[in-house]
């Protein structure tokens, strides 16, 4: 085949289309040669195309007379240099690389040791790496665009932001929340279309979700061990192509993303993708080299000195995001997805990774830097995921405004108070109050606290109340992969009892748990902070005790509708409807207990069950009981909490003139708007009450 050729531009990178042709731009700094190489619909090669001109960094080319199918244009990269794997260089022509600007593929990634073969083995990869599409009406529909010039980019319409503060995100995995459910249609369970089936948007609704956390959703291969083990990656934390859709969740492409979305606005709830900006799938230096290590592996990714990859991850290789043309792909990417799909920001896997210099974590670092000063990003949801492995790598705190970071602080501390362990109130008080220990610093507010009790990392919520230690076996690292830390119980039994126990004993054992579920969600949606609930745990799934399921892309992590805890589903709903409700229970500023001098009433009092108020020793007293009231623009209300076993009395601190305490919820009961006599209010062991006063 021939082709017209010129040097064309070394921007945008990628392939784009003009009125000449198609232009071809690869930062790979340290390659000698670049070729595009174009397939056919049976994949194979049909033509490869050196790109003829560099300007710095950057090798590009515009060919003219290139037929772009319908079906699009299929292509890959190769790249031609030094091969020295102990210098960190990867160059192999045999090796089929993926353009990092990709937005599309044609098939998934499978692993194949081939892969990772030496370039001595003179194995063509081509027939086990997934192909690019580029289809010639990317150009008309609001395409990549990049913010090298940021004079130019596109202006952020106020009447329409990109993102709104969040109140209850709900994190899910696309696959394990679709996969089982009887009321999608089978064809499209398990993928991103799923999500917007009349069932699922009524079941968000009826939650009161208002932003939903996609789970990475961009394509990803398996993980090296997992393909010796029979084993397949359900989380998707080990991207190749990060702005391209993994087919097997999303085969309609990013299109299928944005109908999505689109639905899910329609009926007020946002939504944000799970991004991982801190690795790749290519993973340690014996890992499949399919896009940026044959590109240019010392230039993607960290390496020391004697060019041994860094690995801050704990996944083999960490992304050089100190890096201006490594970070523009990054803040690229992120704005291919609000400009294409619509979504309204993102969740930030292993954060830390994007601040850290050679003189450690700034929130001032390139990266972070440039997202703030982008005129879409700066506009977006950001939340931080703030640790990693790496040195100074836990830096929940350090994210400034807007940012907002998932709290693990809150998750320990809310499980060692209802574990029972001592000494356990002033931890809890601290995570109800808003986390002014983290976060009460340079203008930022409680609701840049995350809290969660579960999240997908980690036992589910039915498990922190059902196993004392993980059950990790099956992932086939002979227990040895997952925490040991994790405050949870199993109240004598781990799992659940033989069917020798009896009826009675089962269903003893299960109402025990329920109640602590109950107690659990009622703390969580009476915290000062953002609410944020893993898809499941609001209908008593059970991963069986595995608290590290990414390797189980099967009925462990697949959510069992048939066997949903529908009054358990009901409750979360009450919960949410009555923060909704009460806007104390969710007002942006720390509690600081002074007095208003308008109002004449503090913002928050702790008080005993005999309606005195806490003083120093209390909290250190060993009682499991105590209660605090909370004051806002005219509303009062009163939170009660006993991780003790047995019931006690109240004795409920003095409404205003005029006004009365009603119970708003009882956890153990799950009741919302009892009529209780506040006189003989009694608090049952193991839960939570929520009292509203009226006046």
């Amino acid at each position: 085949m021939s082709f017209l050729i010129k040097n064309g531009q070394p921007r945008p990178l990628g392939v784009s289309i003009d009125d000449w042709g198609i232009n071809v731009a690869v930062l790979a700094p340290n390659a000698t040669a670049i070729y595009f190489c174009v397939f056919d619909s049976d994949e194979r090669e049909v033509a490869r195309i050196l790109l003829p001109a560099r300007t710095g960094d950057v090798h590009h080319v515009n060919i003219g007379d290139l037929n772009i199918p319908s079906m699009g244009l299929w292509y890959g990269l190769r790249a031609d240099g030094e091969y020295n794997p102990s210098a960190g260089l990867f160059y192999d022509t045999h090796k089929l690389l993926v353009d990092p600007y990709a937005i599309e593929l044609n098939r998934s990634f499978v692993y194949d040791d081939v892969l990772s073969e030496p370039k001595s083995a003179g194995i063509d990869t081509a027939p086990w790496v997934p192909k690019a599409v580029f289809r010639r009406e990317q150009a008309d529909e609001g395409g990549r665009q990049q913010t090298t010039d940021q004079n130019h980019a596109e202006p952020v319409d106020a009447a329409h932001p990109i993102s709104r503060p969040p109140q209850f995100i709900y994190e899910l995995s696309v696959k394990a929340f679709t996969q089982l459910h009887p009321d999608v249609p089978e064809p499209l369970r398990g993928t991103v279309a799923a999500l917007r089936e009349p069932c699922v948007i009524e079941h968000l609704v009826a939650l009161g979700v208002d932003t939903v956390e996609l789970m990475p959703i961009a394509a990803w291969v398996n993980e090296r061990h997992l393909s010796h083990l029979g084993l397949h990656n359900a989380w998707g934390y080990n991207p190749v192509a990060m702005m391209a859709t993994e087919p097997r969740l999303c085969p309609g492409g990013w299109r299928e993303l944005r109908d999505t979305v689109a639905a899910l606005k329609a009926v007020g709830i946002q939504v944000i993708l799970d991004v991982v900006f801190n690795h790749t799938g290519e993973g340690d230096v014996f890992g499949p080299i399919v896009s940026m290590r044959g590109l240019d592996n010392r230039f993607y990714y960290k390496h020391n000195d004697s060019f041994q990859l860094i690995n801050d991850t704990g996944c083999g290789n960490t992304i050089a995001c100190e890096r201006e043309g490594v970070a523009q792909l990054m803040v690229d990417t992120m704005r291919h997805w609000i400009l294409k799909t619509g979504v309204a920001g993102f969740r930030f896997d292993l954060a830390t990774v994007m601040g850290r210099l050679p003189t450690g974590f700034s929130n001032q670092a390139p990266l972070l830097s440039m997202m703030k000063n982008d005129p879409l990003l700066s506009q977006a949801l950001l939340i931080a995921e703030p640790w990693d492995v790496g040195p100074g790598g836990y830096q929940l705190g350090r994210f400034e405004s807007p940012w907002l970071e998932w709290n693990d602080k809150y998750r320990d501390d809310v499980r060692r108070y209802w574990q029972g362990q001592p000494n356990a109130l002033g931890g809890l008080a601290t995570r109800l109050a808003g986390s002014s220990d983290v976060f009460a610093h340079d203008g930022r507010t409680p609701k840049a606290s995350v809290n969660f009790i579960a999240a997908h990392d980690g036992f589910c919520l039915w498990d922190v109340v059902s196993y004392s230690h993980k059950y990790n076996q099956n992932n086939g690292e002979q227990n040895r992969d997952g925490s040991n830390d994790n405050h949870s119980w199993s109240h004598g039994v781990e799992g659940e009892l033989s069917e020798d126990a009896g009826p009675a004993a089962i269903q003893r054992l299960k109402d025990n748990r329920m109640r602590d579920i109950r107690a659990l969600l009622t703390t969580l949606f009476v915290s000062q902070g953002t609410v944020m609930l893993t898809a499941g745990d609001e209908l008593g799934r059970t991963q069986r005790g595995n608290n590290n399921a990414y390797a189980q892309d099967n009925e462990v992590t697949w959510i069992d509708w048939a066997q949903a805890d529908q009054s358990l589903v009901g409750f979360v709903g009450g919960l949410s409807a009555l923060r909704r409700s009460l806007s104390t229970l969710h007002f942006d500023h720390f509690l600081t207990g002074q007095v208003n001098v308008d109002a004449r009433l503090a913002d928050v009092h702790w008080w005993r069950v005999d309606g005195q108020e806490m003083q120093v020793g209390d909290w250190y007293s060993g009682s499991p009981c105590f209660g605090l009231s909370l004051y806002h623009d005219g509303e009062s209300v009163l939170l009660w909490f006993n991780a003790g076993h047995d019931a006690v009395s109240l004795t409920l601190p003095a409404p205003h003139v005029g006004c009365e305490w009603r119970l708003a919820c009882d956890s153990s009961t799950a009741q919302f708007c009892g009529d209780v006599d506040e006189k003989a209010a009694v608090l049952a062991g193991r839960s939570v009450q929520v009292w509203s006063e009226v006046c």
